[in-house]
This record gives structure tokens, C-alpha cells and sequence, in this order.
């Protein structure tokens, strides 16, 4: 058996070798000839390419789809990454149209509070809310002007549409505003087109109940409620908003300032108005007729 294998690998080698030899001297000579430049060896490789290119078409057909599946690839990864950049740009779009749609609600308020008539006498000072002091038991907030602004203490303060609240407590560069919705807030108002006199008294809800003293039949829902006056304390007729009806059929208000989105509110200067040292005074007038004074004390 070890004779038969060395006999093999001694006939093995030599035509291994011749072989080798053949393919080298073949390789040699198509290099030869694709290198050589002459018009006669140019025929022969036209020749030759024409004669074996069509026979081989069989075999470059897995070339061709594996080229054509690269192709296809690098096309959908290119599909893949664009996707994936306009998926970005969309989300940026997103955040620009929400960007958008703040702005425009801030003009809109902005516009509004251009829009609104007052009466002639009354001046203004605009500021934005810095923050809402709010907690279950007090509805204020606090805005940017202060006392370098002018701003006193009890002034009325209304956002684009209706009357928000008053001025309680003044610093340098910010006040608090204590809204009509605070549990503290009493507010005279006048019920068109009836003209009764009612009390507005906040509950720390968005619908504020309304006292009214007498001919509550004259009062129907939808009825519009604007300040009185009454006390020297708010500015006449000023919005407030509309009687609505409560589930246990007490008499509401509407109010028509949008208390969701308080960003700038108006502060009306009364140049008039009495200065006020007491929260007692933002309810009724410390000026008390004599006469009232000594029928009291006669009272007594």
C-alpha cells in the first residue's frame, strides 16, 4: 500500500507541474496579446472577444442579478436613510407649527386686547403673568408691573375680553392680582338689559355665583353682567360675562375672560378711585355720611 501511494505522488507531481506550466505559458500569451499593439493582433482579439463573449452569457447571468441585488440594495438604503431625514424634518415641522400655532394664539390675545372699548378716561398698562400663584383656597397671579408703572392697589385688571380681577398688593417691579374666582372676591355688578343691582362672589370655581336682592324673575340666563361701579372700586360697565344657571338652580356667571390661558392681562388705571389701606375697602367706601354715623350711634 505505501508502494502504490509513492508511486502515485511520484506520477502526480510532474503533471501537476506540466499543469501548472500550461496555464502559466496561457496566461502569459492572452497578456501578451492584449498587450500587443498591431492592427492584426487587434482582428484576432476583436475576433476572439466576439467568438467567446456570446458563449459565456450563461455564465455572467449570476453576475448580473448579483449586481443587480447590490444595486437594489444601495437603492433602498438610500430610500431608508432619505425616510429616515424626513421623518426628522417632520418632527421639526411639528415643533415649528406647534411653535406657530402659540404665536398665533398670543396675537390673537394680543389683537383682542386692542380690540376692546373702554371708556375714554381710562388708561392702561399691559403685563404679562409671570406665574399663578393659585392653590385650592386662593385664585391669584402675579404679573411684571409694579409700583416703577404706576400701579395701585385695588385696580381693575382684564385680559382681551372681560374683566379678571383687581391689583392686591403692590411690589417695585410686580403685583398680585387676586381673581374674580377667589373665595375673597366681591364684585358689584349690573345685570342687563333688566339693570338689576347683584353682588358677584367668588368660589374658587369658573362659574361664580350671583346675589341678587330682588326680581329675580326679571333675570334670565344669558343675560349680560358688567360691572357697576358701585364703591369706586372697578370701573363702570366693564364686561364680566353671562348668567347661566347652576344644576341646583342658582343663579351663575359665565365669566368671559379665558381664565385657561391668563398670559398678558390689562390693568386699568381710575385716577379717581380712593387710595385704599384697607382690604375692607375694596368692598365698600370708607367715606360714611355724618347722618348715617349718628343714626347708628342713636341706634346703639
Amino acid at each position: 500500500m505505501a508502494k502504490d501511494r509513492n508511486g502515485n505522488e511520484e506520477y502526480g507531481r510532474p503533471v501537476r507541474r506540466i499543469l501548472i506550466g500550461v496555464l502559466v505559458l496561457a496566461l502569459l500569451s492572452v497578456f501578451a496579446i492584449w498587450r500587443i499593439d498591431n492592427p492584426r493582433v487587434e482582428r484576432f482579439r476583436a475576433a476572439m472577444v466576439d467568438k467567446m463573449i456570446p458563449s459565456f452569457d450563461w455564465a455572467l447571468v449570476p453576475v448580473t442579478r448579483v449586481t443587480r441585488m447590490v444595486e437594489d440594495f444601495q437603492s433602498y438604503t438610500r430610500i431608508y436613510e432619505q425616510n429616515q431625514e424626513l421623518r426628522r424634518e417632520l418632527q421639526q415641522m411639528k415643533s415649528w407649527q406647534e411653535a406657530a400655532i402659540q404665536l398665533g394664539q398670543e396675537n390673537a390675545r394680543l389683537l383682542d386686547l386692542n380690540k376692546v372699548r373702554l371708556n375714554a378716561e381710562l388708561t392702561y398698562v399691559t403685563g404679562v403673568v409671570l406665574t399663578d400663584n393659585g392653590s385650592p383656597f386662593r385664585r391669584s397671579v402675579l404679573l411684571n408691573v409694579g409700583s416703577r408703572d404706576g400701579i395701585r392697589d385695588g385696580w381693575a385688571t382684564m385680559d382681551g375680553l372681560g374683566l379678571v380681577g383687581r391689583i392686591s398688593g403692590v411690589g417695585e417691579r410686580t403685583s398680585r392680582v387676586i381673581l374674580l374666582t377667589d373665595t375673597n372676591s366681591r364684585v358689584p355688578v349690573t345685570i342687563q338689559p333688566s339693570g338689576q343691582k347683584a353682588l358677584l362672589i367668588g368660589d374658587n370655581t369658573l362659574a361664580p355665583p350671583v346675589d341678587i336682592a330682588d326680581n329675580l324673575e326679571d333675570v334670565r340666563p344669558g343675560d349680560r353682567v358688567v360691572t357697576s361701579g358701585d364703591g369706586k372700586v372697578f370701573p363702570a360697565d366693564v364686561l364680566v360675562g353671562q348668567i347661566a344657571q347652576g344644576p341646583n338652580g342658582r343663579l351663575r356667571v359665565r365669566l368671559a375672560a379665558d381664565y385657561g390661558r391668563l398670559e398678558f392681562l390689562r390693568v386699568l388705571r381710575n385716577p379717581e378711585m380712593p387710595a385704599i389701606a384697607s382690604s375692607g375697602g375694596l368692598v365698600a367706601p370708607d367715606e360714611i355720611p355724618a347722618s348715617g354715623v349718628l343714626e347708628a350711634a342713636s341706634d346703639g
